[in-house]
């Protein structure tokens, strides 16, 4: 551009190169850089302190078919607040609270004893294999904010065991029950349904952690 020459513009599509006289380039036009948050099964992630609450539901492979509704009604009333399910993955009361939960739109996490992420049953919406076997018991109930108990067998009485020495609050349905010297113990909260369960563990979950379900904020 000669000394008193009036500036030629550039027009054109955004980001194109648009060449000035004198064989001058204009420089590309900087897009500005968006930063998305993708929703995984319906959550979005809104910021660091805003999450749903994760419940652990921990159970039998081989229940009643009582206790395997049980475990569905769970499931449907835990997808229904905002929260995450997450379990052993595999079948019976594990398969019918991911089956409730499923069908409500909610989220499940299987946490698999084996590698195999295949092995999940249908209704895990997020499989993780762990290949540690039955160490994978104690993943559970510590990632869990709060844990339900439906039915169950020694597998079960270990979670139990794993979730209160986490100091992670356990709550019952037709589950083990516990006395000590002759006394009952009330280390295990007694549910009556399993709506009441639901409502104890997101309780819980959410006095221990200041979070609601559904990604809330509540108080500390």
């Amino acid at each position: 551009m000669l000394l008193g020459e009036p500036p030629v513009h550039a027009h054109g599509r955004e980001g194109e190169k648009q060449p000035l006289h004198h064989g001058v380039e204009a420089p590309r036009t900087a897009r500005p850089r968006q930063l998305a948050v993708p929703p995984v099964d319906g959550i979005m992630a809104a910021s660091m302190n805003q999450h749903p609450l994760i419940i652990g539901v921990i159970g039998g492979s081989s229940p009643s078919q009582g206790a395997w509704d049980l475990a569905y009604e769970v499931g449907r009333e835990l997808a229904a607040r905002g929260a995450i399910v997450i379990c052993g993955g595999l079948s019976g009361v594990m398969e019918a609270v991911c089956k409730g939960a499923s069908e409500e739109g909610g989220t499940t996490v299987g946490i698999l004893p084996g590698d195999d992420p295949r092995i999940a049953n249908q209704y895990v919406s997020i499989p993780i294999a762990t290949g540690v076997g039955y160490a994978r018991n104690a993943i559970i109930t510590r990632a869990a904010q709060a844990v339900i108990a439906i039915d169950g067998a020694f597998g079960t009485l270990s979670e139990i065991g794993h979730a209160l020495g986490f100091g992670t609050t356990v709550v019952g349905l037709d589950t083990w029950r516990f006395s000590a010297s002759g006394e009952e113990s009330t280390a295990v909260v007694e549910a009556s349904s399993p709506r009441d369960a639901v409502e104890r563990a997101i309780a819980a979950a959410t006095q221990r952690d200041g979070t609601q379900a559904g990604g809330e904020k509540g108080p500390v």
